[in-house]
């Protein structure tokens, strides 16, 4: 396991495409890295899921219960006290303070601005987009994490979908991994 990668805080917005959050938990599931996140982050991809209408309220529920039991040790706890020492953005400093407590070298987000690097530095923790998080795993993990997509494709059943269209979802948020796992997986054949 890399260590600049070896434990890594997922925000809220990273957490709220099925895809995008499929392909990073299989990818944590896998041993790639050790995934965490906080009640608090969990809370807001509820929300945001049920005011966008993705899912009823008891759907929300469940999914994060579900994510709870599979990864029983990658809810931050104790962190509300740096919250306010944090000097990222304010709205998001729940996320960094989380990130400091579990010693997470990353932050997987799609809000970068939120964090910028004279916040994080100092810390030893840097912002990643998802694009460029998938991809330092693909580079490390080619092999596997093409599995994974595949993996991830065979197992969709509500409604059924291909690879390709896994990777049409994927390249939303990491356009970069998808041409990557497009590309190792076209080699294949």
């Amino acid at each position: 396991m890399s260590e600049s990668l070896s434990k890594a805080v997922l925000d809220a917005c990273v957490i709220f495409r099925a895809a995008l959050r499929d392909t990073l938990l299989r990818a944590a599931s896998a041993g790639l890295y050790e995934v965490y996140w906080s009640d608090t982050i969990l809370q807001e991809v509820s929300r945001n899921l049920v005011e966008n209408g993705r899912m009823s309220p008891q759907q929300a529920q469940r999914l994060l219960m579900r994510m709870n039991e599979f990864f029983p040790n990658a809810t931050a706890s104790g962190f509300e006290r740096l919250i306010p020492i944090m000097t990222n953005d304010e709205k998001d400093r729940h996320v960094l303070a989380a990130a400091v407590v579990v010693e997470a070298t990353v932050i997987v987000t799609s809000n970068l601005r939120d964090f910028p690097d004279r916040a994080l530095a100092p810390l030893g923790i840097q912002a990643l987009s998802p694009d460029k998080f998938l991809m330092r795993l693909f580079y490390e993990y080619s092999e596997r994490m093409m599995r994974i997509i595949t993996e991830q494709a065979a197992q969709l059943r509500n409604p059924p979908k291909t690879v390709e269209e896994v990777l049409d979802e994927l390249a939303l948020d990491a356009p970069q991994f998808a041409a990557a796992i497009r590309s190792g997986l076209g080699e294949r054949e």
